[in-house]
């Protein structure tokens, strides 16, 4: 008998191109996707798989066998949310991923309400990168994530992944209250060609949007202090060490800090990404309490 969950580690090969490429889907590591697929080749009796260069290819039968779990995977979809739907109950498991920022002012108190209205409810939340968190919802590993999107570089979602934004943020330049820049009321990013910057770590989000809002303006900034955490980042500006590119939200009220609107205007869409199609209660409760902490109306 074929083992569902190696035919759910193959149909992740087909759809993603690669070894490499579906164990970041999955989860997993690369030699364990391969030994996955080794096992159900041994079930099957049958090469499932064959090199090409550097990586791999279906065989006639692996793409056989990985039509045959798209298919499965659909009907496991079909149950869980029938299921699910079934008498219309919120309880259960909840799966989230959300960038850092969002945790506390927008995703802490949506939980809070969910889980005082729906104590049966367990969630469980993951911080990441949209690229790295996106895929697990095709994999029912995550069922909701909150992604940002710069106006300097929007989010790309794929196919059958719903996008819905929740706020705007205005982006700001925060520079120490002591430096001449603070008197300004407003700044060019041209202006700042020539400071030092901190910045979150290179393939983040906020990192590659910031990179790209300066490189429009001719600017490759001098990033000398690489941090994740704003309210570091905000601890190094007010020391008059480093500049940077916020959301104004994110630092609002820190010490020792001015933040400047940049002309002209960058902003941050934060969104919540789910499946296409119906989707169950526990993820329809979620999403209206993120709507209703964002100020938005249910549609």
């Amino acid at each position: 008998m074929l083992s569902w969950e190696r035919l759910r580690v193959l149909a992740a090969v087909a759809e993603h191109g690669s070894i490499a490429a579906a164990a970041a889907a999955l989860h997993v590591t690369g030699p364990a996707v391969t030994q996955q697929i080794r096992k159900l080749e041994r079930e099957a009796r049958v090469a499932l798989i064959e090199p090409d260069g550097r990586g791999v290819r279906l065989t006639a039968a692996g793409h056989i066998a990985a039509q045959a779990a798209r298919g499965a995977a659909r009907l496991v979809g079909q149950a869980e949310r029938s299921l699910a739907t079934m008498d219309g109950q919120v309880v259960g498991p909840l799966r989230i991923g959300a960038l850092n920022s969002s945790f506390g002012p927008l995703l802490g108190p949506a939980l809070r309400a969910l889980t005082d209205e729906h104590p049966e409810v367990v969630p469980t939340a993951r911080s990441g990168e949209a690229v790295d968190m996106v895929p697990l919802l095709f994999t029912r590993d995550l069922d909701l994530v909150i992604v940002e999107s710069w106006s300097s570089l929007p989010v790309r979602v794929p196919p059958r992944i719903r996008l819905e934004p929740l706020t705007v943020h205005e982006i700001a330049l925060a520079v120490s209250a002591r430096h001449p820049l603070a008197r300004h009321d407003t700044m060019t990013l041209a202006e700042v060609r020539d400071e030092v910057w901190t910045a979150c770590r290179p393939g983040t989000d906020h990192h590659d949007a910031q990179l790209q809002a300066m490189r429009r303006h001719g600017i490759e900034p001098d990033i000398r202090y690489v941090v994740d955490d704003f309210l570091t980042q905000m601890t190094l500006v007010a020391e008059g060490l480093a500049v940077t590119l916020v959301p104004r939200p994110a630092v609002a009220d820190s010490p020792g800090v001015r933040l400047l609107p940049v002309t002209p205007g960058l902003t941050r869409t934060i969104a919540m990404a789910t499946r296409e199609g119906p989707a169950t209660p526990v993820v329809e409760a979620l999403t209206a309490r993120l709507r209703e902490v964002a100020g938005l109306a249910s549609p």
